[in-house]
């Protein structure tokens, strides 16, 4: 059995993300939104938490131990002050953590110590392409193996940071499998689009298309070496983390919405005295809490390696998906007329949640 309990290492790191969510992120989310623009001392204040640092052991460079159910809990924090936000600090988490998950011990030796013992750098991952039936285990991007190199041909989407990124973590489909690859900024043939992606939320993270045109990448820079990696490892701990984000947002629209009906006052009642709207609010209580927990549970199976950890991250994933999208809807309409309007977040929230079905690949713990 195991416990719900956070260790007191734990309950310290989720109250000081805690207040940085709050207090830093929450504030500053709508002007980012609205300018297309997270100020970068505002990452560099979240970078400044340690988050991916705690998680990587000090032969590398950190000053912890990674664990997903840590990662889950920050993340959840993170997300409830601002998705774009909480996203763009943990991006970097995109290139280090399959490294230390998959890499071979060459690679965590060089790699990670550049991301960890500094400031924030835009280090990041594409993984995401624009297709319909999308499956990150059934690439189109393709990799070949072409003597020494591997030699990449595709298009990624939805990549943060890519104008800027040092080096972009690749995945791509080689004889079948996902394989990931070490790619610098400046490879002769992958060329990053200037212009960003338009999308329905999420505005003041950057993220661009890749193009990937007879890129030649040596054989060393395949993450895992010759024997590769176990992308659906990698893939969980993704599904986990995007779950966990979901909790947070979702938590952050039930307590705004909540506090909203308790005060508002309509023909003489407080709207939340009202029963459709009590039955509406203890529901989002109820599925935020259910999936909170089912994310908790895979997080947990994923750090004890217990054989249905990846079946429970992809349950705890889609779970989350539907449950974020009912909660934000919800709190929309718990405000009314309100809630359709820009002076309060929770408009901002369900565009943000629409995300979650779409943008695994965003997050890593």
């Amino acid at each position: 059995m195991y416990a719900f309990e956070p260790t007191e290492e734990q309950q310290m790191l989720v109250e000081a993300v805690g207040r940085y969510a709050q207090s830093d992120l929450r504030t500053a989310a709508r002007q980012a939104e609205e300018e297309r623009s997270i100020p970068e001392k505002l990452i560099a204040k979240g970078w400044d938490l340690g988050l991916l640092q705690a998680s990587i052991p000090e032969g590398y460079g950190g000053f912890g131990e990674r664990s997903c159910v840590t990662g889950v809990l920050a993340m959840e924090e993170l997300a409830s002050g601002d998705l774009a936000g909480a996203l763009a600090v943990s991006t970097p988490g995109l290139y280090a953590v399959p490294i230390l998950l998959a890499g071979t011990e060459a690679q965590k030796q060089t790699v990670l110590p550049k991301v960890v013992s500094g400031a924030w750098q835009p280090y990041t991952a594409a993984l995401i392409e624009y297709a319909y039936d999308f499956d990150p285990s059934d690439l189109r991007t393709i990799a070949k193996r072409d003597g020494k190199h591997y030699t990449l041909e595709g298009e990624k989407a939805f990549v943060p940071f890519a104008d800027r990124a040092e080096t972009i973590l690749v995945y791509a489909n080689l004889e079948g499998t996902t394989q990931a690859f070490l790619v610098p900024q400046g490879t002769p043939g992958m060329v990053v689009d200037e212009k960003r992606e338009d999308l329905m939320g999420l505005n003041a993270l950057p993220l661009h298309r890749v193009h990937l045109k007879g890129v030649q990448v040596p054989v060393e820079d395949r993450i895992g070496g010759d024997s590769g990696m176990d992308f659906q490892l990698v893939l969980a701990s993704m599904q986990v983390a995007s779950a966990g984000a979901a909790v947070g947002l979702s938590r952050a629209a039930f307590e705004y919405s909540r506090d909203y009906a308790k005060e508002r006052d309509v023909f003489g009642v407080k709207v939340a005295q009202k029963q459709a709207i009590a039955f509406m609010l203890a529901e989002m209580a109820t599925e935020i809490e259910a999936i909170r927990l089912l994310t908790w549970e895979a997080a947990w199976k994923l750090d004890t390696a217990k054989p249905d950890a990846l079946h429970e991250a992809y349950l705890a994933l889609t779970g989350a998906v539907d449950m974020a999208m009912m909660v934000t809807d919800r709190a929309v309409q718990i405000l009314g007329g309100h809630g359709y309007i820009r002076e309060h977040p929770v408009e901002l929230w369900m565009r943000n949640a629409r995300g979650f079905a779409m943008l695994t690949g965003l997050a890593i713990v």
